[in-house]
C-alpha cells in the first residue's frame, strides 16, 4: 500500500503509538508521520504509507497550525498541564487586551528555547530523557516563527489562543515564556493541530475509522489524492517513454515544465511514480521514484 492518510490523533496515545496502531490496520510496515504531536495533543498527524515515506523530506520544513488553550499562574516544569508544578500558584483573573498585547511580542520572527522535556538533543543524548533523571538540561535557543498568534478569549485564568508556526516551534514553550512576560507562570493547558503543510483537520479521520474502513475494503477513500500533495510543485503527466526511463532514474525531457525547478510526475491521473528535479534547461532527473 502506498499513499498518505490524516489521522485526528488522539490524546493520551504518541505519535509513535498511532504510527504502531496504522501498521496494524493496514497491514504496512513501512509507515511514518509527518512531524511528532505531544501526548497530550490532538488533531493532524499525517501518515506517509508505503513508498510515500520517500516524501517526508520534504515536509521538513511544512508549517503548522494550531488551536489551544494557556492556563495563568502556574507552571510547570513540562510546559504543559501533564508536568509538575514549579513553584506556588496564583490566582489570575485575565485582561484580554494585557495578554494580547503580550502574545504581540511573541509574533515575528524570534529565538525561543525548547522546552527541557523535548526531543532536542543534548550531546546526543534526548533531553527529556536527562529532565526525567533530575539531571541539568541546557538547551539552546533556535531561530523560529510565529506567523500568527491571536488571543482569541479569556475567562478566569485561561486564555484561548490560535497560532500559525514555523516548524520547529513549541508551543509550550510559548505558553511558558508568555507567563514570564506576564509575571505570573503559565504552562499549555491543551492544544489541538489543525493543519500541516497541505492537510487540514477536515482531511482527519480518527484510528476507528480508519479501521472501518479496512473493514469494509474502502481504504482507498481514506487517503489524499497524490495530486494534492506538495501543492507548491506543479504536476506532469509523462508519456509511456518517459515513464519508462523515470522508473529506471534515468533523467527525461519535458519542454512544458521550463519554468519549473520541482515537479510531480504522474503516469495517468492518480499514480505519482515520481518528484524530478531540473537540472538544465527542460531536462529534469528523478530524485525520488515512488512507483516501479
Amino acid at each position: 500500500m502506498n499513499g498518505v492518510v490524516v489521522i485526528d490523533k488522539p490524546a493520551g496515545m504518541t505519535s509513535h503509538d498511532v504510527v504502531s496502531r496504522a501498521r496494524r490496520i493496514l497491514k504496512e510496515r513501512s509507515i511514518g508521520h509527518l512531524g511528532t504531536l505531544d501526548p497530550m495533543a490532538t488533531g493532524v498527524l499525517p501518515l506517509v504509507v508505503g513508498r510515500m515515506t520517500r516524501l517526508a523530506q520534504f515536509y521538513t520544513g511544512a508549517e503548522k497550525t494550531y488551536e489551544g488553550e494557556i492556563r495563568f499562574g502556574s507552571a510547570t516544569d513540562t510546559y504543559d498541564a501533564q508536568g509538575d508544578p514549579v513553584g506556588p500558584s496564583q490566582s489570575v483573573e485575565l485582561n484580554v487586551d494585557a495578554v494580547r498585547e503580550a502574545a504581540s511580542h511573541f509574533r515575528g520572527v524570534i529565538q525561543q528555547t525548547p522546552p527541557p522535556f523535548s526531543a532536542k538533543k543534548i550531546q546526543g543524548v534526548p533531553a527529556y530523557k536527562l529532565a526525567r533523571s533530575k539531571r541539568e538540561v541546557a538547551l539552546e535557543p533556535v531561530t523560529v516563527q510565529i506567523h500568527e498568534f491571536d488571543i482569541l478569549a479569556c475567562d478566569g485564568d485561561r486564555a484561548r489562543f490560535r497560532a500559525r508556526v514555523s516548524s520547529g516551534t513549541y508551543m509550550r514553550s510559548a505558553a511558558h515564556d508568555m507567563g514570564q512576560a506576564l509575571g505570573c507562570g503559565a504552562h499549555l493547558a491543551s492544544l489541538r493541530r489543525i493543519v500541516v503543510g497541505e492537510f487540514d483537520i477536515a482531511d482527519a479521520c480518527t484510528l476507528e475509522q480508519l479501521q472501518s474502513a479496512a473493514d469494509s475494503g474502502e481504504l482507498e477513500a481514506r487517503m489524499i489524492h497524490p495530486r494534492r500533495l506538495l501543492p507548491s510543485f506543479p504536476c506532469v503527466t509523462a508519456t509511456e517513454e518517459s515513464v519508462s526511463k523515470i522508473r529506471h532514474g534515468q533523467a527525461v525531457n519535458l519542454p512544458e515544465m521550463s519554468r519549473a525547478r520541482w515537479i510531480k510526475v504522474f503516469a495517468g491521473q492518480a499514480d505519482l511514480i515520481a518528484i524530478a528535479l531540473r537540472v538544465a534547461g527542460t531536462l529534469f532527473h528523478p530524485k525520488v521514484v515512488l512507483l516501479q
